[in-house]
């Protein structure tokens, strides 16, 4: 990939079940359907990620979540918690329906999901009309990048596009809070 890609033509990579890189909130994520298990595989693989580990979803809206996470759940009280925290740079753990594939939840029983402000995510996320998958672009063990140029070249060949933008600069990756009994995971 060469030159970046607009958020519309994202989408109709998306659409083709393709595998982007895109700039979030602290460093550049990998991203598919995470309703197409072959596009799915294809991003673990590209980032050698074990399939038991889990995915985050990213949306642009908590209504992007309904029928994914288990909102009833949730105690009333978490529940407006986890709300007011979004749009931000929060991911949850939450409780899961079986909507949400295995290849997403992995060895889990829950999803990690977080509604994003940053621009390109939230318009990739409204353009698709749906959560995304988001996980750090780097292959795993390796740094994960905060610009483009810091893609690493086999995350680079192995994406169907890298989308124009930059990080919102946040220092460090997002918080992931588990809903579930409140435990700060990172």
């Amino acid at each position: 990939m060469s030159e970046p890609s607009t958020i519309a033509e994202a989408i109709a990579v998306l659409r083709r079940g393709g595998v982007l890189a895109y700039p979030t909130e602290g460093v550049w994520g990998l991203g598919c359907d995470p309703f197409d298990e072959a596009a799915v595989r294809r991003l673990l693989t590209l980032k050698q990620r074990p399939p038991d580990k889990g995915l985050i979803l990213v949306a642009a809206s908590a209504g992007q979540l309904d029928g994914l996470v288990d909102w009833d759940a949730l105690a009333t009280a978490t529940r407006g918690e986890v709300l007011a925290s979004w749009p931000g740079p929060h991911t949850w753990i939450m409780p899961v329906t079986s909507r949400v594939p295995r290849w997403i939840t992995g060895a889990h029983d829950s999803v990690a999901v977080r509604v994003s402000a940053h621009p390109v995510v939230a318009g990739l996320c409204n353009g698709y009309g749906s959560a995304l998958v988001s996980t750090s672009a780097n292959v795993g063990g390796m740094p994960a990048p905060r610009t483009r140029a810091e893609l690493d070249g086999e995350i680079r060949n192995g994406v169907d596009a890298i989308v124009a933008g930059e990080t919102s600069g946040l220092a460090q990756p997002t918080t992931i809070r588990d809903a579930r009994d409140g435990r700060l995971i990172r």
